[in-house]
């Protein structure tokens, strides 16, 4: 996890491992949104376009995708990653997620940029040390090293 503000324009500085990541792929655009209106994630816009793609096959599950998309579509925004490696976050999600005036944390999971406010972070650092022991010793016993 690494530690990250957003300034007083709504821009979000990404970590150099986070910029690399999102420099390698062609397109220089991300999207950035709330798939839950917790968390906010940032996608490279290939990815996102390809989730777009994958969406709009799942026929059996319409209500849930509706929803889904619903909330990208209402969170969400079109930026770019600029020159000193800042992405803007647009009011409404920055308002809705809580995300000024405190620190927040940033993540990779699964080819996007997850971004926690404080509250959320402590709330799953607390269950994720919750029977921790045990879990490691579960996951062990099922090969981990």
């Amino acid at each position: 996890m690494y530690p990250a503000r957003l300034d007083e324009k709504g821009r979000i500085k990404l970590p150099v491992d986070f910029q690399n990541f999102f420099a390698a792929f062609p397109e220089k655009r991300v999207y950035v949104t709330s798939l839950d209106g917790r968390i906010g994630q940032i996608y490279p816009i290939s990815v996102w376009r390809a989730n777009l793609e994958f969406l709009s096959g799942l026929k059996d599950n319409s209500k849930v995708v509706k929803k889904v998309l619903f909330n990208a579509n209402d969170f969400g925004a079109e930026a770019e990653v600029d020159s000193s490696g800042r992405v803007t976050v647009n009011s409404q999600m920055r308002e809705d997620l809580n995300l000024m005036g405190q620190e927040l944390r940033l993540t990779a999971v699964r080819g996007r940029v997850e971004i926690l406010n404080e509250e959320l972070y402590r709330q799953m650092r607390r269950e994720a040390q919750e029977d921790a022991e045990a879990n490691v010793s579960t996951l062990e016993d099922l090969g981990m090293l």
